[in-house]
């Protein structure tokens, strides 16, 4: 079967919205992405109501009802009741003259195939006696039970929709007609396309809006009226009870609205709880006018329920009763290609998801699924991964980050925006000769360092970036960087013990010093050398002067 639901990918943020909403969990993930599993989903349309992104969209059959239009033969809409609750204040007749533009036959109200199918129901109570029937109108409920609990299918009234029984009922007065099915419903597509000959085409109302929109048709108010037609009930919660006329004494009439809801009895009813009992279910709450298309641009459901009632008259429609037979329909199990793992195979998936014991599985739902061991086994299924799961990832971050902040060689301290000491590592107590964390944690950091450098990075939102710092109460020198997480509202200070290389710098320097000292002693030392010869060597040659001179002075007297 076609998948009337589909996915565009490149919207998918990966919020596990869909999984959460998704009443049966009709939904895998891979690659970061969500997929529908196409024979598990009832197509109630929860998905495409909430996701935040508009990832879920419904495959249109607007192009094919366009080409049925232009086939030549007679195209009949029948139209869902809970058109009013979608278009306030519009008729059946101001609906029939705009469709009528669009190049359609004629528009006739699916309430009267409704009213065929109550009479139908009521006919299979009298005299069939059976225990427990539930009502299979709606097609979402009838896609739960079929693949969810095959062993319920006994309960279903083996009755059509009455989609079903108004299309049929077109196409026996109406020579070669073709029928095109109006509504609120994602899941009518699928019955359409389940039991085929019947209805040749489903439209939501959506697609109905943007097709009158396309072509400048406008609807027009008009005042409602029409006392036989009972069955325009059908779309609210208990509407089916609402029309019958016939009850048994001895028979308990219940209507049930919303997936979970429906759940919860079939459970009952298959666990022998419930007897001598009719069930109306719809899946969603609030029945139709509480479709995925209509709960998803219209929010005000008392308005829409109050706008079906006062459309609705007092009396049935009138109508030819079909014979039972053929109304008939009958509903198979649809199989599932799911296995359910062994207990070593959940316990294995749960180890490696760090839920080692019971009190670990915290069964929060961030995943989507009820309970860990729910999705354990949807994991081993191949429709979940492990890291959807939010205690897994949050453990595993703070474990890396608690790795490397407790080996790394550099002093942490992390403060909040009170300046409170909110972290502290190992490698930032030595610096401080701090015995525990728990000695300083909550505590105001001018216990332990000097606020200013915190307060300066804080208010001006600049970071300081490897500041040399003395710190004259621990005697050491470090290395500081003190920066601003606006988002967390941190300031995070790493601290590099210098303290030695520091230390080795001042003995260079003192060495150098003390270098220099020695060098100008030594050079200053030998100038006086160097002058005190040269004194010498100054008084020697004036006295060898002065001794030449005489001698020069008696060889020329000779």
């Amino acid at each position: 079967m076609q998948n009337y639901l589909a996915l565009k990918k490149s919207n998918c943020k990966n919020c596990y919205k869909c999984i959460r909403n998704c009443p049966v969990k009709a939904i895998r993930f891979s690659g970061n992405q969500a997929h529908i599993i196409n024979n598990e989903c009832i197509l109630c349309g929860r998905c495409f109501v909430v996701c935040p992104q508009n990832a879920k969209e419904i495959i249109s059959e607007l192009e094919k009802v366009k080409v049925l239009l232009q086939s030549g033969e007679p195209v009949v809409v029948s139209l869902a009741p809970s058109f009013v609750a979608n278009y306030h204040g519009v008729g059946i007749e101001s609906m029939r003259a705009a469709l009528k533009k669009l190049g359609f036959y004629d528009v006739e109200e699916t309430a009267l195939g409704a009213t065929a199918v109550k009479t139908a129901y009521e006919k299979l109570l009298r005299e069939e006696k059976r225990d427990v029937v539930i009502s299979s109108c709606c097609h979402s409920v009838n896609l739960l039970i079929q693949k969810h609990f095959p062993e319920a299918i006994c309960y279903l009234a083996d009755i059509m929709s009455p989609m079903q029984a108004h299309c049929s009922s077109i196409k026996e007065r109406i020579p070669n007609a073709k029928t095109v099915f109006i509504g609120p419903c994602v899941a009518k597509k699928d019955e359409a396309g389940r039991y085929e000959g019947l209805v040749d085409a489903v439209l939501t109302f959506e697609e109905l809006t943007e097709w009158l929109k396309e072509e400048n048709i406008e609807l027009e108010l008009e005042k409602k009226g029409d006392e036989k037609s009972l069955a325009r009930l059908f779309p609210t919660t208990g509407g089916i009870l609402k029309t019958m006329n016939e009850r048994l004494p001895d028979y308990n009439y219940i209507a049930i609205d919303g997936v979970d809801n429906c759940i919860a009895a079939i459970k009952d009813i298959i666990a022998g709880k419930i007897h001598n009992c009719f069930v109306e279910m719809s899946a969603c709450a609030g029945s139709c006018v509480g479709g995925p298309i209509m709960e998803k641009y219209h929010h005000s459901f008392i308005k829409d329920s109050i706008s079906v009632l006062e459309f609705a008259g007092n009396e049935d429609f009138e109508i030819d009763q079909p014979e039972q037979n053929r109304l008939r329909k009958l509903f198979f199990g649809i199989e599932q290609n799911n296995t359910m793992p062994t207990e070593e195979e959940i316990v294995s998936v749960l180890r490696q998801m760090g839920k080692t014991s019971p009190s670990h599985e915290l069964n929060c739902g961030s995943c989507g699924y009820n309970t860990c061991r729910e999705k354990a086994v949807a994991i081993i299924q191949g429709k979940a991964e492990i890291s959807m799961c939010l205690p897994y990832l949050k453990d595993k971050a703070e474990n890396f980050s608690d790795t490397i902040v407790k080996n790394t060689p550099n002093g942490i301290i992390v403060l909040n925006d009170q300046l409170e000491v909110q972290q502290i590592n190992a490698a930032a107590r030595k610096i401080m000769n701090i015995r525990s964390a728990n000695d300083v944690l909550g505590d105001q950091v001018v216990r332990i360092l000097d606020p200013a450098p915190f307060l300066s990075v804080k208010n001006s939102g600049r970071g300081i970036r490897d500041q040399r710092v003395y710190l004259a109460e621990y005697n050491r020198f470090v290395e500081q960087t003190v920066v601003y997480d606006r988002d967390s509202h941190l300031l995070i200070a790493i601290m590099r013990d210098i303290t030695d290389e520091e230390t080795e710098r001042k003995k260079k320097e003192d060495m150098r010093s003390k270098t220099f000292e020695v060098t100008d002693n030594v050079v200053e030392k030998q100038m006086r050398v160097v002058q005190e010869i040269a004194s010498l060597l100054g008084e020697t040659a004036a006295e060898t002067k002065i001794a030449l001179s005489k001698l020069k002075e008696s060889i020329s007297d000779d």
